[in-house]
Order: structure tokens, then sequence, then C-alpha cells
């Protein structure tokens, strides 16, 4: 899976799993965000060694740790971020240091990036689990109304 796709798919999964009652295993998942179920059992590998779900041996399917509306977007990113620590930018490496801008490019946008990093992070703070699902099914109930009108 794409790095990019990773956060996705994490609040897919965990989404589905917020609003459906009873466990659901990562095949059901995997059907739903059009994946591989190993993709799924990887990303709740992650999830779970980051607190957020818990799953028993011999059991299929996980389950939250704790109430959606006490999960933010940012204990998610951060925990499928924990493989790979990069930052939200990346900063080329090896600048010209001959250039004036090249001598100098790193540390700006070192300074940069780490504003939008923390940015994000604090909008990302301020949004729950509970409020995606809630918007989700929201959406739905809309999609079917407009349905049974045509």
């Amino acid at each position: 899976m794409a790095y990019n796709s990773r956060f996705a798919v994490a609040i897919h999964t965990l989404s589905l799993l917020d609003s459906t009652e009873g466990r659901i295993t990562s095949e059901m998942i995997a059907g739903s965000v059009n994946t591989n179920p190993v993709v799924i059992r990887r990303m709740i590998s992650l999830l779970t060694k980051a607190g957020i779900l818990r799953t028993q041996p011999g059991v299929a399917g996980a389950q939250l740790t704790r109430p959606a509306g006490e999960i933010t977007l940012l204990h998610i990113y951060r925990a499928v971020q924990s493989e790979n620590r990069d930052e939200l930018f990346a900063i080329h490496d090896t600048p010209n240091l001959d250039c004036d801008i090249g001598r100098n490019i790193q540390q700006e946008l070192e300074q940069v990036f780490a504003r939008a990093q923390r940015a994000m992070e604090h909008e990302l703070e301020q949004i729950t689990l509970r409020q995606v699902t809630t918007d989700l099914q929201q959406m739905e109930e809309v999609r079917q109304a407009i349905g049974q009108q045509n």
C-alpha cells in the first residue's frame, strides 16, 4: 500500500469497526476498502500496537479500545506513521551548496514544513473518529433519500 493512502485506509477501517455491530473480519473490511485482507491485517496490527484496537487470538475481528469520540484523527495518523516516521513533506538531500538558494533551502524548508506539520496535526486533533462515522452515516442517509425520490 502506498504510504500516502495508509492514513485513509486506517480511517476507513476504524469507521467500519465503529459503525458495525459486533466483530467484522479483515476480509469484510478489505471488501469495503477494495484491497487484500493482508493489507487490512497489517493495518489492524499497527492500530493494535498503538492501543486503538484490541484483538484476541483465535477470535476473528478487532474492537476499538475506547469510544470513537475519544479517538482523534491525530491518534490514527500517528499510529500508521509508527513504521515510517517521515514528516508530512520531505526535503531533498543534495542541493548545490555553491548556489545561494541551494545553500539555504534546507534550513528554510525545515522551518516552513515544521509549521505546516504542526498545523495539520492541530487540525487532526480536533476531529474524532465518531465525527467521521457520523458524517458518513448522514451522507448515506441523504444518498438513500435521494435514491428513493427517483
